[in-house]
């Protein structure tokens, strides 16, 4: 048990601290490279300048921990619980972030390029600034996320790449879900996210006529719709 330890500047590299207890330690600027901390209890440590590249952080508890300019290239945290995480100019470049929880992190300034982000939950998370050139967020969960700033170009959604400089552009809470319709600018034309449904325009507005007709929620979508179609004829690159 190392929850709260003081182990800043320690050199834990390639270390074996699978499911250790490690909960309010302070870690500051500590060598962790390559290191096994599969399901380990990191909820609240203090990473601040902490180098974890190529570490295995795969179902960790990240809850609330402050990994502001650590070093994650290439790390491993799939399935992580990263809520409430303190990311802000954090090094996350090719890193494995697939279904990971992302709810609220901080994530400003932070270089996600060639992330594997696919399945992820970013819901309210800050990303001003960001980098996610190149990164796959197929299946994410931007919804309330600030994107202002964003770097997205090249990135992957669903097998479609965004494009131009403003790709994502999100309404809500609205519907009878109350939840956020997102419009995607694709070099495959736009394409719409809202609960589990993702598809074209054209493919959103017969669903949406099926399912609200011409009911309140119905209006509501088709008024979102024809916002993000103008939207996409101004920011869409011209060829």
């Amino acid at each position: 048990n190392l929850s709260r330890a003081n182990l800043s500047g320690a050199d834990l590299s390639r270390a074996n601290l699978s499911r250790a207890n490690l909960s309010g330690a302070n870690l500051s600027g500590a060598d962790l490279s390559g290191v096994n901390l599969f399901g380990a209890d990191l909820s609240g440590v203090n990473l601040f300048g902490a180098d974890l590249s190529r570490a295995n952080l795969s179902g960790a508890d990240l809850s609330g921990a402050n990994l502001s300019r650590a070093n994650l290239s290439g790390a491993n945290l799939s399935r992580a619980n990263l809520s409430g995480a303190d990311l802000s100019w954090t090094d996350l470049s090719k890193a494995n972030l697939s279904k990971a929880n992302l709810s609220r992190a901080d994530l400003s300034g932070a270089d996600l390029s060639r992330a594997d982000l696919s399945g992820a939950n970013l819901s309210g998370a800050n990303l001003f600034g960001a980098n996610l050139s190149g990164a796959d967020l197929s299946g994410v969960n931007l919804s309330r996320a600030n994107l202002s700033r964003a770097n997205l170009s090249g990135a992957n959604l669903s097998g479609f790449l965004l494009v131009g400089d403003r790709p994502i552009f999100q309404i809500g809470p609205i519907g009878s879900r109350c939840d956020y319709l997102t419009g995607y600018l694709t070099d495959n034309g736009v394409m719409i996210r809202t609960g589990c449904f993702f598809g074209t325009m054209d493919e959103f507005k017969d669903k949406l006529s099926e399912t609200h007709g011409t009911n309140i929620h119905g209006a509501e979508y088709r008024a979102a719709i024809e916002l993000i179609r103008v939207h996409a004829e101004l920011w869409t690159p011209k060829e």
